[in-house]
């Protein structure tokens, strides 16, 4: 008898143990919260391709539409004609239309 009232004593203690665990609250410590904005001007200083001074190899891997043959013409264009005037002359380009220059004319520039 003295032990099933013992028993009963310790699954009551350990019953309410256990609710008064799940029922407390718990607290999340505070994450800092990140800027949804992010900073345009950081951005948008990206390093612009001078087209008198990159090389083939450069022009076709960072311009956008424009692969090896393209990227030569450009090179061979300029050796031939002279430094580039403007950003707009690479239209002379053979192979160089309207679309490809919008699509890069941001990552471009003439010194």
């Amino acid at each position: 008898m003295r032990t099933g009232y013992f028993y009963s004593l310790i699954f009551a203690l350990l019953t309410s143990a256990s609710i008064t665990a799940i029922a407390a609250p718990t607290t999340t410590p505070e994450l800092p919260k990140a800027p949804l904005v992010t900073d345009l001007a950081a951005t948008s200083q990206v390093a612009k391709i001078d087209l008198n001074d990159a090389d083939a190899a450069m022009l076709q891997k960072e311009l956008s539409g424009v692969g090896e043959a393209k990227a030569k013409a450009i090179v061979a264009y300029r050796e031939t004609n002279g430094p580039f005037a403007s950003v707009d002359e690479l239209l002379e380009v053979k192979g160089i239309g309207k679309a490809i220059l919008d699509r890069n004319r941001e990552k471009l520039e003439v010194n």
